[in-house]
C-alpha cells in the first residue's frame, strides 16, 4: 500500500507541476499580494473538487460511454507522454492550454477557474491520472482514502508554492523551473509508457 501510495504521489505531482506553475502564477498576479492569496485559494478548491468528482463517477461514466479501463488507459498513456515531451523540451504543445487561451486569460479578472484550476491543476493529465487510479478496477477502501489523501497533499503542496511565489522566484528563478520541469518530464514519459504497455496487455 505504501509503494501504491508513493508511486501515486509521484506521478500526480509531476502531472500537476506545482513548482513550474509558479512562474504563470507570479505573471498573473504581479503586485498584488491578497488577490494572489484569494486566487490561490479559490483554484486549489475548486480543482479538489473537479478531481472528486471524477473519481467518484470516473468509473461509471466510462461505463456509460463503453469505454474499456484498457482503452483509457492507452489514450490517457499517449496524453500523458505528449505532456511528458512538452515538459523535457520546454516547449508549448497545446496539451495543456492554447496561445488564444493564454490571451484570455490575461484579460480576466478572476484566474482561479480558468486558467488555474483548469487547465492547469486539474487538467488533462491530472483526470486521467484520477480517473485510471480510481476507475476500475476500484482501489480497496482504505487504499482509496489514501489515494485521495494524496491528491489533497499535492495540492496543499501546490496552494503553498502559489501563496510563496515571490520567495519561490528569487530562490529558484525561471530557469529553475525549467529544469525541474524536464527532470520530472522525462519520470512522465517513462510512466506514460508503462500506461500504454498496461492498456495493450489488458486489450490483446
Amino acid at each position: 500500500m505504501i509503494d501504491e501510495l508513493l508511486k501515486f504521489f509521484v506521478l500526480f505531482f509531476v502531472v500537476v507541476e506545482p513548482i513550474t506553475l509558479v512562474p504563470l502564477f507570479a505573471a498573473l498576479t504581479e503586485g498584488a499580494e491578497d488577490f494572489r492569496r484569494r486566487m490561490a485559494a479559490k483554484a486549489v478548491i475548486v480543482s479538489g473538487v473537479v478531481l472528486l468528482v471524477f473519481a467518484l463517477g470516473g468509473a461509471w461514466f466510462l461505463h456509460t460511454m463503453g469505454i474499456s479501463i484498457d482503452a483509457f488507459r492507452i489514450a490517457g498513456g499517449v496524453m500523458l507522454f505528449l505532456i511528458a515531451l512538452e515538459m523535457v523540451f520546454a516547449r508549448e504543445s497545446g496539451t495543456r492550454v492554447t496561445s488564444e487561451e493564454k490571451v484570455e486569460s490575461r484579460k480576466r479578472a478572476d484566474i482561479s477557474v480558468f486558467p488555474l484550476a483548469f487547465p492547469f491543476i486539474a487538467g488533462p493529465g491530472a483526470i486521467a491520472i484520477v480517473l485510471l487510479t480510481f476507475g476500475a478496477p476500484r482501489p480497496e477502501p482504505l487504499l482509496a482514502v489514501g489515494l485521495f489523501g494524496v491528491v489533497v497533499l499535492v495540492l496543499a503542496i501546490t496552494y503553498g508554492l502559489l501563496r510563496l511565489t515571490p520567495a519561490v522566484m528569487r530562490v529558484m528563478g525561471v530557469t529553475g523551473a525549467h529544469v525541474v520541469s524536464r527532470l520530472a518530464g522525462v519520470v512522465l514519459a517513462a510512466l506514460a509508457v508503462q500506461f500504454m504497455i498496461d492498456g495493450l496487455s489488458g486489450a490483446f
